[in-house]
């Protein structure tokens, strides 16, 4: 089968097209033609190896030492059921599903095997291939974290990178679940997060923006771009700071912080639960560019670029 490949870490031409074996299912798995993929931030920071100095050994230990363990990147996926090994028994052939692969990756091939208990669930009737592939990442983040901070109504919300995946995601849930959402972005994409909901949009790039922030019960950060200085200034007391690109910060008595990610199980129920948000037209899927997969190097280096509103997605098949 053919799939993107990669065998050291660097810039977007260290991705090449290869043929690999086409995998078998285990007993417990379900094997999956892949119609569509995405480039997420998580694919772009594994591939250039991309992450805080202080995680740098971790991060080398987990993804491989001298070279990628994993060759093949793909953080999440939408496709068809084509082979269930024969313990399944919550899919059969020809299901239509979405999934994310983020702990093994392998989402830039043709087929791909996943666990039945694992991030898996039946993709949403009423959108393509390449918007659910573009649900498992971003959406489950914002679900996960919007939870464990304690969301709810009349909470006082500010998304800092609200026009990313993640971002984008956490606008509406945050609105749909009774928040009242201040969202910062640039510029160019306010006109975008007003869209999705939000009470108020401000520009980070104009002068004296800080003065503009008012105190918060949740500080959501999707881009590490604001000074923790400044969310602790700006957080009631009690507040909670959520921090998805680098959770562990420094603990202060007065704030909470939310850290840590849901497990395969968990991010399954919750595609479960986007899935009905998404058939009642009660979420939306932002999508700023497709490629195919021939295109991978270029899509990555859109998405390197830091201009990528949404999510960029790739068509595999």
């Amino acid at each position: 089968m053919k799939a993107i490949l990669y065998t050291k870490y660097g810039p977007p031409e260290v991705l090449t097209i290869g043929e690999v074996e086409k995998p078998t299912p285990k007993d417990n798995e379900v094997l999956i033609r892949v119609r569509a993929t995405t480039v997420s931030v998580a694919d772009y920071r594994v591939r250039s190896f991309d992450v805080p100095r202080s995680f740098y050994i971790p991060a080398r230990l987990a993804l491989g030492i001298t070279g990628p363990r994993n060759k093949i990147l793909g953080a999440e996926l939408a496709g068809d059921v084509e082979a269930v090994g024969k313990d399944v028994t919550k899919y059969k052939p020809g299901d239509h599903v979405f999934a994310s692969t983020l702990s093994g990756m392998g989402g830039y091939a043709e087929y791909k095997c996943i666990p039945e208990n694992g991030a898996l669930s039946i993709k949403p009737k009423n959108i393509s291939y390449e918007e659910a592939a573009a649900v498992p990442i971003g959406a489950c983040t914002a679900v996960n974290y919007l939870k464990r901070a304690g969301i709810g109504p009349g909470k006082k919300i500010l998304v800092y990178g609200a026009s990313g995946s993640v971002g984008t995601y956490t606008v509406q849930l945050a609105k749909l679940w009774g928040a009242v959402v201040t969202a910062v972005c640039s510029g160019p994409n306010m006109s975008l997060v007003k869209s999705l909901g939000a009470d108020k949009v401000l520009d980070y790039t104009k002068p004296g923006f800080e003065s503009q922030l008012e105190k918060y019960d949740i500080i959501f950060v999707a881009v590490d771009k604001i000074a923790f200085s400044v969310c602790r200034e700006h957080l009631v007391t009690g507040g909670v700071y959520v921090n998805i690109t680098m959770p562990l910060k420094p603990v202060f008595s007065k704030i909470k912080i939310v850290a840590g990610g849901a497990s395969p199980g968990e991010k399954a129920i919750e595609l479960a639960e986007l899935r009905e948000l998404i058939e009642s037209n009660k979420l939306k899927v932002v999508i700023d560019r497709k490629y195919t997969l021939d295109q991978i190097v270029e899509a990555h280096a859109y998405v390197g670029s830091g201009r990528k509103k949404g999510n960029v997605v790739i068509t595999v098949s």
